[in-house]
């Protein structure tokens, strides 16, 4: 018990530190786009400190709960370059660039925490009540000094298996280029003019104003509705995913997906001003998605233990990466 309150604790205060790196440097930060060097040492010192962190897991609980910890992280950093791929088409549509960029970012990731929390504790609560009587007897490998056991089927995590296992596929199956999307008309957008007055012109410096008394929000405010929302949207894939590798530790969970999305920033800017080096990210990603949802299905009848999986993970994305850079697609 003690070591898991060293735990919590670093962890708060590596959270604490690093929200306030990044609300300093917003403060700081000048209308530039930070090139491929800067946000290519803060990508490497982001993944470096949840790298830290998880060799402290190990010390302080285990090489379980390590495993746990990288699987979860590597699948949620993974899923979310799809996400930051629609954040730069949305930025596009508005244009929306520099500190601008910096400050939406910013706060959307603060926002993902709040809602991350909300999925992951809610969800891991919900996984108790959804199991199916035991069904399937089956028999251990020879030699083996574990007793029989049973196999359960969970409702919540076999439906969410499907969906992941489908829309792997499908994405995978799917040669048509991304079209051009009217971001006004996205659910963000929509809900912002349905309960806010917004104001008529462009204002990329605040997220709302007052004219003649009268509060009005700005379409930088629309922009982070926006991005909240289609955050919401990859969250229905990426939360799912990563409850197979801990259904009973939110902790984990929880800490492994906050490490990851607050190097979502830098990584933003590293994929953006290098977007056409990684073509085949988007095979890799729905490789993963398939696979994920295949280990989410299969789980009450065989177990790919999570070093497997994170190996897997791994795999698929260094050969995305590798075959992007030089330049060869995967068809």
């Amino acid at each position: 018990m003690a070591s898991n309150q060293l735990v919590y604790l670093l962890f708060a205060v590596l959270i604490a530190g690093l929200m306030w790196l990044d609300l300093r440097s917003l403060v700081k930060f000048s209308t530039e786009t930070p090139g491929n060097k800067k946000a290519l040492r803060w990508t490497c010192i982001w993944v470096g400190t949840a790298m830290l962190f998880s060799l402290f897991i190990y010390v302080e609980q285990g090489f379980e709960q390590f495993a746990q910890f990288q699987s979860a992280y590597w699948i949620e950093q993974s899923l979310s370059v799809d996400n930051l791929f629609v954040f730069l088409l949305v930025f596009n549509f508005f244009n929306i660039a520099g500190k601008a960029q910096h400050k939406i970012l910013l706060w959307g990731i603060f926002g993902a925490m709040v809602l991350r929390a909300i999925f992951i504790f809610t969800g891991t609560w919900l996984i108790h009540f959804t199991y199916l009587p035991p069904f399937w007897k089956f028999v251990n490998p020879p030699h083996s000094d574990s007793e029989v056991g049973f196999s359960q089927i969970n409702v919540l995590i076999t439906f969410f298996g499907i969906i992941l296992l489908y829309g792997g596929i499908k994405s995978l199956l799917t040669k048509e280029k991304e079209e051009e999307q009217d971001f006004n008309e996205s659910l963000g957008a929509r809900l912002v003019r349905k309960f806010f007055n917004v104001t008529p012109t462009d204002d990329h410096e605040q997220f709302w104003v007052r004219t003649k008394g009268k509060l009005f929000f700005t379409h930088l405010f629309m922009v982070l509705v926006i991005v909240e929302t289609t955050d919401l949207l990859f969250a229905i894939d990426s939360i799912p995913a990563i409850f197979t590798i801990a259904p009973d530790d939110p902790f984990i969970l929880y800490s492994s997906n906050i490490f990851a999305i607050l190097g979502l920033r830098s990584l933003f800017f590293l994929l953006a001003n290098s977007l056409e080096k990684f073509q085949n990210l988007s095979i890799g990603l729905s490789i993963i998605l398939a696979f994920i949802g295949f280990k989410m299905v299969a789980a009450p009848f065989f177990d790919i233990h999570n070093l497997l999986s994170l190996g897997i993970i791994l795999g698929i994305l260094a050969v995305a990466i590798i075959t992007s850079v030089t330049g060869r697609k995967t068809s």
